[in-house]
């Protein structure tokens, strides 16, 4: 991987979902802008369209994903057993985070939007996407932890670590990860990129593969998609 993949080229796949985020509200923006909305409402119109815009990101990473990640290297399962137990494993560390976000980290994020400022208004992400259940669903569980994971947890950490070190790997493969969420915020950035960045990547290291931080995203997102509806 480190001689197929240059720093840009890596970078260049790391930072593509939060410059795809970008392209499509820019995108949506100027269509809605075309149609005659009146300026004051062109920011609630825009956020109409979040879990389109969501989905639609989500297709085109996965595509890119597919077409140049070397997957069936990135997600070679280990035996029944080892399977099972990564299994479990991330299906509690997924659910104790998803826990933990509902009823301390959310109004946590909150209160430091509230207090600290934010670019995106208190409590903003749960209103947007309660508005679009059934793309949220199709985003958030169907396509976001299997593309996140290959991207993130997959490919950042075997194509950094020969540059900066598990560690650094680690780090910079989160900020990326949170910088994919940008749309939700400053806070919503750092507590995705800490909080669920940093365990999907313990995990991932821990167990040596994917199968363990794929099922903690999965039931991560699966609890919120079930709180959020």
């Amino acid at each position: 991987m480190k001689d197929r993949f240059g720093p840009l080229r890596i970078w260049a796949l790391l930072l593509a979902g939060p410059l795809l985020f970008l392209v499509a509200i820019v995108l949506v923006s100027v269509a809605i802008t075309a149609s005659g909305t009146p300026p004051d409402l062109i920011g609630a119109a825009v956020a109409a369209w979040a879990t389109e815009i969501l989905a639609a990101v989500l297709a085109v990473l996965g595509v890119l994903v597919v077409w140049l990640l070397p997957l069936r290297d990135l997600w070679a399962l280990p035996g029944p057993q080892k399977a099972l137990a990564d299994t479990v494993i991330g299906a509690v560390t997924g659910a104790v985070i998803a826990l933990a976000y509902l009823h301390l980290l959310a109004p946590l994020l909150v209160l430091a939007q509230t207090n600290l400022g934010d670019y995106v208004p208190p409590g903003a992400v749960l209103e947007t996407v309660s508005a679009g259940l059934g793309m949220f669903f199709l985003a958030n569980v169907l396509l976001a932890p299997w593309v996140e994971e290959s991207l993130y947890r997959g490919f950042a950490l075997r194509a950094l670590t020969p540059r900066f070190g598990v560690l650094g790997a680690v780090v910079l493969g989160c900020l990326a990860f949170g910088l994919l969420h940008w749309t939700g915020g400053l806070w919503y950035m750092v507590l995705t990129g800490v909080v669920a960045g940093g365990a999907f990547s313990v995990l991932a290291l821990l167990r040596g593969g994917l199968l363990a931080p794929f099922a903690a995203h999965l039931t991560l997102n699966l609890i919120e998609f079930a709180a959020t509806w």
